[in-house]
This record gives C-alpha cells, sequence and structure tokens, in this order.
C-alpha cells in the first residue's frame, strides 16, 4: 500500500489542513499518516484561535511514523512558525525523505497568520530547496516572490523568482484571482488558469471557473492529492492533472455548510472511481 505523510495543521471543522489531506489520500487509494503542528480552533467563517504544538514534539510524531510504517511521498500545510519549519527540514535530511510537495499555508482564506514572517523566511532558505514541488496560490506566491501578481506575465516571474530559491518545481494556482491574459487585454475571467514551471517550460493547466463559494481546504486537497498521485509512482505533469480532475469533482460536490465558506464533500458518488 502506497503512504502519504501530512505534516499539517489541524482543522476543528474538517475542511481543512490534516483532516482534509487525510480523507483525500484514503479517497485516492493510499495510506495516510500525519504529524500536527498546530491546533487550530476554526470554522466556516475563519480562524479564532491557535495553538502551536512545539517543534520537538513534531518531530517526534515524524519520527514515530517513519520508523515504523515509512512513508512514499510528504505533504507540508500549515508549519506555523520558524521552529517548527527547521524540524521538518531536519526530518526531511534525517530520514532522507523524498517526493516532499510543500504547501506554503501563510494566511487562511480570511487573513488571519497561519506562518510567521520568521518561518516565511525559513521556508524559503531550507524547506522550499528539499522539495519536488511547490503549490502556492496567488497570494502565497506574492509573498515568496516578494511582488506583485495582476497578470500571467506577472505569474511566470513570481514562478522565476520562487524556482530560483531552490524549488524543483513551482505551481502557481489561480483560483484566487481572475486575471488577464499575457500579453493580450483578453480577459479570462471565466477560467481558472494554474500555472507550472519547471525551470525550462511553463504549463497552463485551464478549467472553467465553478461558481460556489464551498472552497474551504482546496487547496490543502489539491496539493495532498498530488502528493498521493506522486507516491503512487506517477511523473509531475501526471500527478497534477489526476490531482485537478479530483479537486474539481470536489468542489462540485461541495457542501453549504456553516455560515461562511462551504466545505469539501467526500461523499461516495464524488469519490466513485477514484481509487
Amino acid at each position: 500500500m502506497y503512504k502519504v505523510l501530512t505534516i499539517a495543521g489541524s482543522d476543528s471543522c474538517c475542511g481543512a489542513g490534516v483532516q482534509a489531506d487525510l480523507k483525500t489520500i484514503n479517497a485516492l487509494g493510499a495510506y495516510g499518516t500525519c504529524a500536527v503542528t498546530a491546533i487550530t480552533v476554526q470554522n466556516t467563517l475563519g480562524v479564532s484561535s491557535v495553538l502551536a504544538v512545539p517543534a520537538p514534539f513534531v518531530a517526534q510524531q515524524i519520527d514515530a511514523v517513519v520508523s515504523d510504517i515509512g512513508t512514499d511521498a510528504v505533504k507540508t500545510g500549515m508549519l506555523m512558525n520558524e521552529e517548527v519549519v527547521e524540524i521538518v527540514c531536519e526530518m526531511v535530511k534525517k530520514h532522507k525523505l523524498k517526493k516532499m510537495v510543500v504547501d506554503p499555508v501563510i494566511k487562511s482564506h480570511k487573513g488571519e497568520r497561519l506562518l510567521s514572517q520568521e518561518g516565511v523566511n525559513k521556508l524559503r532558505s531550507e524547506l522550499i530547496p528539499l522539495s519536488c514541488l511547490v503549490t502556492p496560490n496567488i497570494p502565497e506566491a506574492e509573498v515568496l516572490a516578494d511582488r506583485k501578481i495582476k497578470n500571467l506575465s506577472d505569474t511566470k516571474d513570481a514562478a522565476r523568482a520562487i524556482l530560483e530559491q531552490g524549488a524543483a518545481n513551482v505551481l502557481i494556482k489561480g483560483g484566487h484571482r481572475k486575471i488577464r491574459g499575457d500579453g493580450s487585454d483578453d480577459a479570462l475571467t471565466g477560467e481558472v488558469i494554474d500555472m507550472f514551471y519547471d525551470g525550462k517550460s511553463f504549463q497552463h493547466f485551464r478549467d472553467k471557473r465553478l461558481n460556489t463559494d464551498n472552497v474551504h481546504g482546496t487547496g490543502c486537497i489539491y496539493s495532498a492529492a498530488i502528493a498521493t498521485e506522486l507516491a503512487k509512482g506517477n511523473d509531475m505533469i501526471s500527478s497534477i492533472t489526476i490531482a485537478r480532475e479530483f479537486i474539481i469533482k470536489i468542489i462540485k460536490g461541495s457542501a453549504a455548510l456553516g455560515k461562511g465558506y462551504g466545505l469539501a464533500n467526500f461523499t461516495p458518488q464524488n469519490m466513485e472511481g477514484n481509487c
């Protein structure tokens, strides 16, 4: 059985974080393990409180899982602070972990800070160079690349900047902004465009924008799905393609639970044919 380790925060409404990752990994036919980095008090309206897990305890969780069960791929999400980022880097090197997807969770959808500035700096300098893929959304890419993104040309520049930080591959997710065409005045407002860059060429993944606000946790699910497909031995482009199809299916089946951004919905109907 393929195994995937998620290193991320806990979401009390189970729409994002470790809970969403584990549901995704399971739905795609692999076995998920976890190391919890923070406990959040949150619902669909936002994050109201966060309790950081001490970095040495995060390391113990990773040690316990990897030394016994092992893992075929790793996905990181919310890492909270510089100390946790540093300890994750140490564990990746210690256990020689490969196929690590870094989802640079910096702020929540509502803007609550989920990674300190010191943590961002450590992410750039130490964790990104250990990854096989970094998956920022547009606001996260702006932070990592230290520049504004208004169009596809800006997105390319940001991808280049992140790759220069040591990433093997970059996937900038376009769901947070309706961006305009590269070198054109044609507005692509009806599409979501994810941009992949491997240091040699760019590839665009395009799909119609879905008219829904039920998107809580979709970034976590997307990156966890990519990590799961990489664990199975699929190549990078195939893994992204399968994960993208998966997240579209999940969003289409999302549930309008709560009073804020609705939750991804892992129903039997959605999952049919995924394993």
